[in-house]
C-alpha cells in the first residue's frame, strides 16, 4: 500500500472522526445543557443563588456553542475543511490568513502569528480563563471548609455545600480539557505541516481532530459532572423530571382530553415538591 492511499485514509478517518464525535458530543451537550437548565430553573431554592444564575448562563452559551459547532462540523465533512479550501474562504478568516501552496490556509502575518503564540492562545484563551477558574475553584474549597461554622439554616448551607462542590469540579475538568488544545494550537501555529509531507499532514489533522474534539468536551460535560459527584443533584433532577414535568405532561394531557385532575391530587403533589426541594 503506497504512502498517498495511507495518508489519505487518515485524512478520511480525521474527517470522519470529527462528524462523529461532533454528533456524540452535540447530542450529550444538548440532553445536558437541557437538563441543567430545567434543574436550575424549576427548583425555587436555586433561583436565588448567583453562582446558580452563572452555570444557568453558561448552559445557555453552550447550547448556542453546540449548534454553531455541529453545523460547522457538518459543513466541513461535506463541503471539505477551510484549510484544503478555497482562498475565499480562507479570506473570510481575516486578513492575517492566506493560502499557501503547501500548507494551505494558515496565519501568515509575522504580527498576528507572534500575537497567537505569546497573546492570544496562552493568555486569552489559556492562562487567564484558567486563572480566574483556578481562583474559583480554591474560593470554593474555603468556602467548603468555612460552611460548617457559619450560622446558616440547614437548608441553605447544603446548598451551600453542594454548588461549592460542583463548582470545584466543573473548574477542574475545565483545566484539564482546556491545555491540551491550546499547547496543541501554539504548536500548530508556529510549527505548520507542509501538504507536500502527506503522511505527516494527515496525522497532524488527525491529532487536531482528537485535541479539537477534546476541547469541545467543555461545552458538554457541566451535567455529567454534576450528577456524577453530586448525590443531592442527581435527586434533584429525578425530582424535576418525574416530579415536576411529569405531573406537568400529565396535567396537559388531562386538558387536552377535556378532562380534570383532581385538585387534592394536584396540591398533594406540589406541597410534596416543595417539600422535596429541601432535601
Amino acid at each position: 500500500m503506497s504512502t498517498s492511499s495511507i495518508s489519505n485514509g487518515i485524512l478520511q478517518l480525521a474527517t470522519q472522526y470529527s462528524l462523529y464525535t461532533g454528533c456524540i458530543t452535540f447530542s450529550f451537550g444538548i440532553i445536558g445543557n437541557v437538563l441543567n437548565l430545567l434543574v436550575f430553573t424549576q427548583l425555587k431554592h436555586f433561583r436565588t443563588n448567583r453562582c446558580v444564575f452563572y452555570i444557568t448562563i453558561e448552559s445557555i452559551s453552550n447550547f448556542i456553542y453546540q449548534i454553531f459547532n455541529i453545523s460547522l462540523t457538518v459543513s466541513t465533512s461535506i463541503y471539505g475543511d477551510v484549510t484544503i479550501g478555497g482562498s475565499s474562504a480562507c479570506s473570510a478568516l481575516g486578513s492575517s490568513y492566506d493560502i499557501q501552496p503547501t500548507l494551505g490556509c494558515i496565519i501568515s502575518n509575522y504580527v498576528a502569528v507572534q500575537y497567537s503564540t505569546y497573546f492570544f492562545y496562552p493568555v486569552l484563551t489559556g492562562i487567564l480563563p484558567i486563572t480566574i477558574a483556578t481562583s474559583f475553584s480554591i474560593l470554593a474549597y474555603r468556602n467548603v471548609r468555612h460552611i460548617v461554622r457559619r450560622q446558616l439554616p440547614i437548608v441553605r448551607r447544603n446548598l451551600d455545600k453542594q454548588i461549592t462542590a460542583m463548582v470545584l469540579m466543573r473548574v477542574i475538568a475545565f483545566v484539564c480539557l482546556l491545555l491540551p488544545y491550546i499547547t496543541y494550537r501554539i504548536y500548530v501555529i508556529n510549527f505548520p505541516t507542509s501538504r507536500s509531507t502527506p503522511m505527516a499532514y494527515a496525522i497532524g489533522r488527525l491529532i487536531q481532530a482528537i485535541f479539537t474534539s477534546i476541547y469541545i468536551i467543555n461545552y458538554i460535560i457541566s451535567f455529567y459532572i454534576f450528577i456524577i459527584f453530586s448525590s443531592r443533584f442527581r435527586r434533584q433532577v429525578k425530582l424535576v423530571l418525574v416530579k415536576k414535568c411529569w405531573h406537568q405532561w400529565k396535567y396537559w394531557c388531562y386538558s387536552i382530553n377535556n378532562q380534570i385532575e383532581p385538585e387534592n391530587n394536584i396540591e398533594l403533589c406540589n406541597s410534596q415538591v416543595e417539600s422535596d426541594e429541601n432535601m
